[in-house]
């Protein structure tokens, strides 16, 4: 990013590797062998287009997939040894604030009180607030990559496995529903991720190619019935769908069923879904830290 303090800032070059670390779990706990050095290998492929790059302050985070691998920690200290790179962990909390950042900075003041949801490969980011800083912040163990990992056998999924998966996120979701209105009724509801962007587009929302400032929204009329879709699929016919790509394809079905039962159970019947997320939310705090030129 070409950024300072009180400027928008502006991408010089993006660089993205789908890792998917959520599927490299063994016994749902401990990232592999493999997952450790696929991780290895992108964190040094991206140092060195940093160099290419003249990247002058590098910032380095990871997210639930190490924060809650048993052997997260060990991971990034044999990482961190190796590259001399300080790699952040962010807190599920963490996550859920600074992507409210992202969106508050994004649509500004006169959206009012938003509701910000976030589907990551580990877990559903919720966030809801007035100002910058949430009211509420929630982060819960139901991410894409997780739940089709733990929860479907087959593919298509078989209709118990996704009926059992339909109750266990309403219940995960619905504990937290009082926490996060009791503060108010969002005036505007917003969604981030690629989970999200996907769900769109599959369902009428203009393709990326468009540019970041045209509107897409996601109806819930519209997910439901693309959710039911969904789980007839086979991954390969999911991946042939505008704007899904082949990678997020097998984790497209869960993220319909967690986006379906969030809007329903928030009662929201619209998300806009904001091109700024997590990443543009640390870039952003760090550069609110940085004195004024």
């Amino acid at each position: 990013m070409d950024a300072h303090r009180g400027a928008r800032p502006l991408p010089a070059y993006s660089h993205k590797v789908d890792l998917r670390l959520a599927e490299y779990m063994e016994d749902g706990e401990r990232l592999s062998d493999l997952g450790a050095a696929r991780l290895r290998e992108h964190v040094e492929e991206a140092l060195r287009l940093a160099e290419d790059k003249g990247v002058e302050d590098l910032m380095a985070f990871a997210t639930s997939a190490v924060r809650e691998a048993v052997n997260g920690e060990e991971v990034l200290d044999r990482l961190n040894a190796a590259t001399e790179v300080n790699i952040q962990v962010l807190s599920g909390r963490d996550e859920a604030t600074l992507t409210f950042l992202a969106v508050r900075r994004w649509f500004g003041w006169s959206s009012g009180r938003l509701l910000v949801l976030d589907i990551g490969g580990g877990s559903l980011e919720i966030a809801s607030g007035i100002d910058e800083q949430p009211d509420a912040a929630v982060s819960l163990p139901l991410g894409a990559g997780r739940l089709t990992r733990d929860c479907f056998t087959a593919d298509p999924p078989p209709a118990e496995e996704v009926r059992a998966l339909r109750r266990h996120v309403r219940t995960e979701i619905a504990r937290t529903v009082g926490d996060v209105a009791r503060y108010g009724r969002a005036d505007h509801a917003v969604a981030t991720s690629k989970t999200f962007r996907q769900l769109a587009r599959i369902a009428g929302a203009a393709p990326s190619s468009e540019g970041s400032s045209v509107r897409r929204v996601l109806r819930h009329t519209d997910l439901v019935e693309w959710a039911d879709r969904l789980v007839r699929m086979d991954v390969r016919a999911r991946a042939g769908l505008p704007g899904v790509s082949e990678g997020r394809a097998p984790q497209l079905v869960a993220g319909a069923i967690v986006a379906d039962a969030a809007m329903d159970l928030f009662g929201v019947g619209e998300l806009e879904v904001c091109p700024w997320a997590l990443r543009e939310g640390v870039i952003l705090r760090r550069l609110d830290a940085m004195p004024e030129r």
